[in-house]
């Protein structure tokens, strides 16, 4: 009885030795992961506090020897020179990203819960005329685009800025997805207590579809605050702040320093916004769970 005791408990200490060594491997892979990911961004942070003539030393550093703010006072400098107060290209890309984030979540759920819970004609090819146009980019379409935003008067206003940036095929999709695991129990007792389609979507379906939501408010966020006027805006009280930016930054390997410094400012709005929609996911996706 002790010699299968014994063994049991050898038996024991093996499996709970090759679950502390997977473990640890996993725990390897996920650290080398994260600093390989995180790489790029500690590398901009470095280039933007180094001084112009560490800029170009080769091979490259991975450090500032004689760290300095004089890009980030550059960069402000050569924005305010421009005909518009810099507060007003802030505030041209708050605007655009604010708009186009509430409005391409607002359209998108309601889009997906039609697509996914409405029976009707077409439904299956309007789905995968979603699915297709997951594969293009907004270039394909570009001059099509233009010749509509032309002829509706568009051109150099917000509009410009906002409409083509609503209609989201990877937002939908998403949504979609998420919205097709909901119970259709659910939907049938909401009807049956006299909901409305628009009640039943707002008010039955959407709570639940916080970790999706959260998602989709991060990609659009990221979209939308990297949106640049290109053809489409020549006003310069319309200008967004990549733009401006851009602009500054293709000045010359004199502004190469401005460059790294309008990278790291137009890198913190995404990173918040990232940091602050992860944590509701994370609750939301541990906390909630819907079963038939």
């Amino acid at each position: 009885m002790a010699q299968v005791n014994t063994a049991k408990l050898h038996a024991s200490n093996r499996q709970a030795g090759r679950k502390i060594g997977g473990s640890v491997v996993i725990f390897l892979l996920l650290a080398i992961l994260g600093l390989f990911m995180a790489l790029p961004i500690y590398l901009t942070i470095v280039m933007s506090i180094k001084p112009i003539e560490e800029l170009f030393v080769f091979p490259p550093k991975l450090y500032a020897a004689r760290p300095t703010l004089d890009n980030f006072r550059d960069m402000f400098r050569v924005l305010h020179q421009n005909r518009v107060p810099f507060s007003r290209y802030v505030f041209n890309s708050v605007f655009v990203t604010a708009t186009v984030t509430v409005l391409q979540c607002f359209f998108s759920s309601m889009a997906a819960f039609v697509l996914a819970k409405c029976k009707f004609p077409g439904g299956k090819i309007i789905n995968g005329i979603i699915v297709v146009a997951l594969l293009y980019q907004s270039n394909v379409i570009y001059i099509m685009q233009y010749i509509v935003m032309a002829k509706m008067h568009m051109i150099d206003t917000y509009m410009a800025l906002i409409f083509p940036a609503i209609a989201s095929p990877m937002g939908l999709f998403l949504m979609r997805q998420s919205i097709s695991q909901v119970p259709d129990s659910m939907i049938e007792a909401a009807k049956v207590d006299g909901a409305g389609l628009f009640r039943i979507c707002w008010q039955v379906v959407m709570p639940n579809q916080k970790p999706a939501l959260m998602t989709l408010i991060i990609f659009a966020f990221q979209g939308a605050w990297n949106i640049q006027t290109g053809s489409v805006v020549f006003r310069e009280e319309y200008k967004t702040l990549p733009t401006v930016v851009s602009q500054a930054a293709a000045s010359g390997l004199a502004r190469a320093g401005v460059a790294m410094a309008a990278a790291v400012f137009l890198l913190i709005p995404p990173i918040v916004i990232f940091m602050l929609a992860q944590r509701q996911v994370i609750e939301t996706m541990a906390h909630s769970g819907i079963k038939e």
